[in-house]
């Protein structure tokens, strides 16, 4: 298996504002520190190697099925323990072949700006 070269996500302050969890196919292959942490009950850097279907409800699933599939993105807000984060998840390729998902998790203020620029 080829690992991912994580270059600026993987390291320093920028990888600190966000959860990264990389997915081949539907296996969980890299997840950077706070990732881990977000994960921590659920078993933090031990998912890595884990079915992503295991840890996830029904509904879930089932968007994870289809967005493998179709290799489609998709992108929606969360709010959980008084926290609203922004989730994006969406396909990764390596030499033109699908690769797995991503899945990219920001915290964001609950009110803020939104532009519409020409």
């Amino acid at each position: 298996m080829n690992k991912i070269n994580w270059g600026i996500i993987a390291t320093g302050t920028i990888a600190k504002k966000f959860a990264a969890t990389i997915a081949q196919l539907a296996d969980c292959v890299e997840m950077n520190d706070k990732a881990c942490q977000v994960f921590e009950k659920y078993g933090g850097s031990q998912l890595i190697g884990q079915n992503v279907f295991t840890c996830h409800s029904e509904p879930s699933r089932k968007k994870l099925a289809y967005l493998i599939t179709n290799q489609e993105t998709n992108c929606y807000t969360i709010e959980k323990n008084g926290i609203k984060k922004l989730i994006y998840q969406t396909p990764w390729y390596k030499d033109g072949q699908f690769g797995g998902l991503v899945e990219l998790s920001l915290e964001i203020p609950f009110e803020m700006p939104h532009f519409v620029r020409t």
